[in-house]
């Protein structure tokens, strides 16, 4: 039998496929175009869309194991939800979820709302499925670079409340580890559910001083101003998406998204190791873009 890894060339795809290699289990890569996909060794590409049930159904035939991450589309709960129905039906005996931290706060963001109606999903018809739910990630903030090396700010509207964001490695690692966990086991396994955070609260400002450090020179918190941020995203993706976005940093803004030490503790132990730092990310980014500078 086989695990199947949907969202395979996205960023946390990648990343699961990547800590999968080198394992005894057969991997699976869904994607929409296999002829143009660059898997890592050993992993066969299947072709396929979750807005496609026939193209899923087909997926699913030899798996036992699936990796579930529904895109950010308008039918995002519509594809997350008849995926998981097949995969019952295919006799798939393990399931990994890819949530979202604090989801069950947020009702008004419409990503995380889908995202919990599908954990509901999950919890009414018991299926055998670990649940990872993973704050703001990290690797977001590479995008930062011209604001901070051109503009001298922090732009992400990020508040002052504080979020624990996550390395995208960690959630890789630790969807990786319990896609081995559930296919290797002889029977289906019990529910678990793990919130994939950092070791800090990271604020605006507190973003501002960290990368002022780094890149020794002032940089300053941008503000938390929304609209602009809805009118940049609008530039490069669909408006609802935009919106979508603009409506989780105000919540952001208003509660922010920090893990408890319980939190922190139970990551630790799936993982194996502390969460990995934004100033360990910060730094090596840094050390890139300085790099790049004299080349």
């Amino acid at each position: 039998m086989a695990i199947l890894v949907t969202g395979s060339t996205g960023t946390i795809g990648t990343q699961v496929l990547n800590f999968l290699q080198g394992h005894r289990a057969e991997i699976r890569a869904l994607t929409r175009s296999p002829e143009k996909a660059s898997f890592p060794a050993g992993v066969t590409a299947i072709k396929g869309d979750l807005s496609d049930i026939d193209s899923v159904r087909a997926a699913l035939d030899g798996v036992s194991t699936l990796f579930l991450l529904a895109p950010n589309a308008a039918d995002e709960l519509t594809q997350a939800m008849l995926t998981l129905d097949a995969a019952r039906e295919a006799g798939v005996k393990g399931v990994v979820y890819l949530s979202v931290f604090k989801g069950e706060h947020y009702a008004d963001v419409p990503h995380f709302a889908s995202k919990m109606t599908v954990e509901r999903m999950i919890d009414a018809d018991r299926l055998p499925a670990t649940i990872l739910r993973p704050a703001y990630f990290i690797q977001n903030d590479l995008r930062q670079k011209d604001a901070l090396l051109g503009g001298g700010v922090y732009g992400m509207p990020v508040g002052t409340k504080g979020i624990s964001m996550v390395d995208i490695r960690d959630i890789g690692e630790a969807a990786a580890k319990e896609l081995l966990r559930r296919e290797q086991a002889s029977a289906p396994l019990p529910r678990e559910i793990y919130e994939l955070v950092g070791p800090d609260a990271l604020t605006g400002a507190s973003l501002a001083s960290l990368w002022g450090a780094l890149l020794d020179r002032p940089i300053a918190y941008a503000g938390d101003d929304l609209e602009g941020l809805e009118q940049r995203l609008r530039s490069v993706g669909p408006a609802w998406l935009a919106y979508d976005m603009k409506l989780m940093m105000r919540r952001y803004q208003q509660d922010g998204a920090i893990a408890t030490d319980a939190d922190i503790a139970r990551l630790t132990t799936l993982l194996g190791h502390a969460p990995r730092s934004y100033h360990d990310f910060a730094a090596a980014a840094a050390a890139t873009w300085a790099e790049s500078r004299y080349r």
